[in-house]
């Protein structure tokens, strides 16, 4: 059976990389898990500390490890945003293929010295396990925004990666490279797009020389994702998308429950 780490070489030998979208119910995981079976693609699925707490670990778990074994097909499953060791422990011994240790909101020093202990406890439980580690300030909340906040403070060098990567031991980084999560609300209306710092991210794949993952990337423009993938993004993270997506079709479906019960039918 294919481990997360060889997709991931895989797609980086291609020039490709993975989609990763957060679940937060059986629903969105056998749509997520279906279009990649359509496109013959692997794919990761996600869900944060507060997903988990609702749909439960060990149960999505599970869920995800028998559609893997049942159709053969290489579907994975992340612990995202993990920000402590206790909730990175429980998904590990769950089974989970990753899991995003985020301390980016710690002073520099303070991630390194706990994301290396982090590292260091989860593989002792889940040595298979890829962790990830993030620098740098990328905002908060997969939620629509009024206004984006000022990130240009808080964008990622290829020598904090480089320290950080050394320092650690993450199989992932995750760095700040004009990405934010969420979306703003002209976003949602198709009149603006994220816009990413190419050089940043091919300076930083030479630094670091790991797996790369681009967080928020829900709105971004195509072709700067075409390109950040070039540079060296190996994993694409995507949620706030497929909030909006559902909500427009739960509106539909709300339309067409109306208007027949309006006329007296039903299905």
């Amino acid at each position: 059976m294919q481990t997360l780490r060889d997709a991931l070489q895989t797609a980086q030998q291609k020039g490709v990389a993975l989609g990763h979208f957060n679940i937060s119910d059986l629903v969105l995981l056998k749509a997520v898990f279906a279009a990649a079976r359509e496109l013959n693609v692997p794919v990761l699925v996600g869900l944060s500390e507060g997903e988990r707490e609702f749909v439960g670990t060990r149960q999505i778990a599970a869920f995800v490890r028998s559609l893997r074994e049942e159709f053969d097909f290489p579907i994975f499953l992340n612990a995202d945003h993990t920000h402590s060791l206790a909730k990175g422990l429980e998904a590990a011994k769950a089974g989970f293929d990753s899991i995003v240790f985020d301390l980016s909101a710690l002073p520099f020093a303070e991630n390194v010295r706990q994301t290396k202990q982090a590292v260091e406890a989860l593989k002792s439980i889940h040595p298979a396990m890829l962790i990830e580690g993030e620098i740098g300030d990328i905002g908060s909340g997969s939620e629509i925004h009024e206004a984006a906040p000022d990130l240009t403070k808080g964008l990622s060098t290829p020598e904090e990666a480089r320290q950080f990567v050394i320092g650690t031991g993450v199989d992932i980084l995750a760095p700040a490279v004009g990405n934010m999560h969420g979306m703003l609300r002209s976003m949602v209306a198709g009149e603006t797009k994220k816009r990413l710092h190419i050089e940043s991210i091919a300076a930083i794949k030479r630094a670091s020389g790991t797996f790369l993952t681009l967080h928020g990337g829900s709105g971004t423009d195509d072709e700067d994702l075409r390109e950040a993938i070039a540079a060296g993004i190996n994993i694409v993270h995507i949620n706030i998308e497929l909030r909006v997506a559902r909500e427009r079709f739960a509106r539909v479906e709300d339309w067409w429950l109306e208007r027949y019960s309006r006329n007296g039918k039903n299905w």
